[in-house]
């Protein structure tokens, strides 16, 4: 699903990865919260915003790749690019929180068919090139796309924190329902964004992964 960034020649760039034993893995902000019920997402989405950004920042800075798996919204011929602005249009509900969340060129992203960030994409083989065996989940919606991807994040037994002010939906109460659900039953580790604790700096340089798309 996601596609490669520049190329100058036909051949991909060359660039220099980390390794890191955690990643920050952000599902379904580049979107246009143009269906039923994306009136309701939008103001627990602003808020979001407000802890996200920065946590991202502060991650980055310190090494850990960020990496955004983001719905192709049935545009199956589409990359990251098109997804972003179709998200960022004048008069879409979504545009403010797409605009505020913008990855950044040496950020991930993947494109997902499905609810999971894990169904059907190249995150397994990303997440393996990286080294990575602990992931800090946000997004939207805490009781859809972010809950499905902590499930199969499980069954592919990854060590899971879901950022709770990290993540929004339609209401706390499907919010805190979903949480809830993920701590009883998979043991999923619940946080808010200024308790997870400082990063060391990501291990030594690899090659690019394939299949893995960079903005």
């Amino acid at each position: 699903m996601a596609k490669s960034g520049a190329r100058s020649g036909g051949k991909a760039r060359a660039t220099k990865e980390r390794r890191s034993d955690t990643a920050l893995l952000i599902i379904d902000v580049i979107n246009d919260l143009e269906f039923p019920g994306g009136e309701k997402v939008l103001p627990w989405a602003l808020r979001m915003v407000e802890r996200l950004g920065p946590l991202a920042r502060r991650l980055r800075a310190a090494g850990v790749p960020v990496i955004y798996v983001n719905d192709n919204f049935n545009h199956w011929r589409s990359n990251f690019r098109d997804v972003y602005r179709h998200c960022t249009r004048k008069g879409i509900r979504g545009r403010p929180v797409a605009r505020a969340l913008k990855p950044e060129p040496r950020d991930y992203f993947v494109l997902k068919p499905k609810h999971s960030a894990f169904f059907a994409t190249s995150l397994v083989p990303l997440l393996e090139h990286l080294g990575t065996k602990k992931l800090l989940m946000a997004g939207m919606a805490t009781n859809l796309c972010v809950f499905f991807s902590a499930h199969d994040a499980h069954m592919h037994e990854y060590d899971i924190t879901v950022l709770s002010d990290c993540c929004a939906a339609e209401s706390d109460g499907d919010h805190d329902l979903a949480l809830d659900q993920l701590q009883r039953f998979l043991g999923v580790r619940v946080c808010r964004a200024d308790e997870v604790k400082r990063t060391r700096r990501a291990r030594r340089p690899a090659h690019p992964a394939k299949g893995a798309g960079r903005l």
